[in-house]
């Protein structure tokens, strides 16, 4: 039996099919039936018309053929341009049939659907009550502010602000406590993903989590915005260091980012019609001067320098102990005592205090030897005994405070480094 597609014979359809490959890829559709079916409809279009008169069409119903603004096929453009992997889409339950996803997975196999709600940071963890100093408040939320009514405003506003100062002064959880209190939701980075042995990788995942960060805006109805922490660190120049591609990259992006926060590409065609919410960057970091400087210029980057004053320290570490029953005067002997002290000092004082405690509590499981067998390997039903905390006192904090300091002194006088490496230039 002789077949044809579409009214073609055997040999015409090869020369189709040729021709169809040297033009540009379009969505076609084919059906298979035999000459006898077909036979009376070759040049007569089936219905005693002649086909070529009529506009071809794959059906009557399709939305296949439909033209975007510039007259192309909409659907081939679409795909060309999306990043569109198998593994983007995923197997969603309900979607397709149950035994095309299976069961392996789990009924919802969209693995990155899933990784995508995670990249935004909640702060339920943040439970108590916090101070927050209202010189930083301010700057912080001014600065968000002002990039959502930007299009109000007949200023230019920089997109990033930079929040620089010494370390172990509360930037960071500051500005959490600050997310937390306005309702936002942001993407959070840190300068280890700055590096990657490809180059370009952490460009276009700064861009990736800022598009991540508009999304929430536009999807979710909530404010966000993109932070990165320790950026110095990241792409700081310090000494002899060396600076990769990548360095070059994240800093290059930050100011296209600074320049354009409307149009961000990650590596698809342009779409006019693809335009972002403008979404406020911070960073954070301890020395800006390591940093490119066409980076922290005026116009991109409004520069914060954050140093509590004795008030802010006081208030903060009141806050900190107040649950323990340590008064405001304990708290101001304490800032007394260890005076130009970081923040993360204050805080470490009551971890220090715990130690004398844990040490107790190993003794009543068994001692060094059962650790293991205790903490991992214990039966189902049996309970650990339960870990008192030590009571807070002002003697027990002043003590754990001149611990601390005495390894500080250590560090900074015995430099043992400089002691190996003394004959290294006989």
């Amino acid at each position: 039996m002789a077949f044809s597609i579409s009214g073609l014979s055997l040999p015409s359809v090869f020369r189709y099919k040729s021709s169809i490959l040297a033009r540009k890829p379009r969505f076609h559709s084919f059906s298979v039936r035999s000459s006898n079916d077909v036979s009376s409809e070759v040049g007569s279009g089936g219905d005693g018309s002649d086909s070529s008169k009529r506009p071809k069409r794959l059906s009557e119903q399709s939305t296949w053929e439909a033209k975007d603004s510039e007259g192309k096929d909409y659907l081939y453009r679409l795909g060309n341009e999306a990043d569109n992997m198998n593994i983007a889409v995923g197997a969603r339950a309900g979607v397709i049939d149950d035994l095309f996803a299976g069961n392996f997975l789990g009924k919802d196999s969209d693995i990155v659907f899933d990784y995508r709600q995670k990249v935004t940071r909640s702060f339920e963890h943040l439970q108590g009550d916090y101070y927050i100093a209202p010189t930083f408040m301010d700057k912080v939320v001014c600065h968000i502010v002002k990039n959502f009514i930007v299009h109000l405003l007949n200023v230019k506003v920089p997109l990033i602000l930079g929040v620089w100062g010494g370390k172990g002064q509360g930037k960071s959880f500051q500005t959490e406590l600050i997310f937390q209190m306005m309702g936002v939701e942001p993407v959070i980075m840190s300068a280890g993903e700055l590096e990657s042995e490809r180059a370009g990788e952490p460009g276009k995942l700064i861009r990736e989590r800022y598009r991540t960060a508009s999304q929430v805006v536009q999807n979710q109805g909530k404010m966000s915005c993109l932070m990165i922490n320790d950026i110095d660190a990241g792409i700081g120049r310090f000494g002899q260091t060396q600076v990769t591609v990548n360095n070059q990259i994240v800093s290059g992006t930050l100011m296209n980012l600074a320049d354009n926060p409307t149009r961000v590409s990650v590596g698809q065609d342009w779409r006019e019609a693809d335009i972002l919410h403008r979404i406020p960057i911070i960073l954070t970091g301890n020395d800006f001067s390591t940093i490119y400087a066409p980076l922290i210029r005026d116009g991109r980057m409004e520069k914060f320098y954050w140093q509590p004053n004795r008030e802010d320290i006081v208030n903060i570490v009141h806050r900190m102990y107040e649950k323990d029953g340590i008064s405001r005067a304990q708290v101001v002997d304490i800032v007394n005592t260890f005076p130009n002290q970081a923040l993360d000092f204050y805080g470490a004082l009551r971890s220090r205090t715990y130690d004398s405690a844990i040490s107790k509590w190993v003794d009543d499981i068994g001692g060094v030897e059962k650790l293991g067998e205790k903490l991992l390997r214990r039966r189902k039903n049996e309970k650990l005994p339960t870990f008192t905390p030590p009571e807070q006192t002002l003697e027990a904090l002043l003590k754990a405070g001149y611990s601390l300091v005495k390894e500080q002194q250590l560090i900074m006088e015995t430099k043992l480094s400089k002691e190996y490496m003394k004959n290294m230039d006989d």
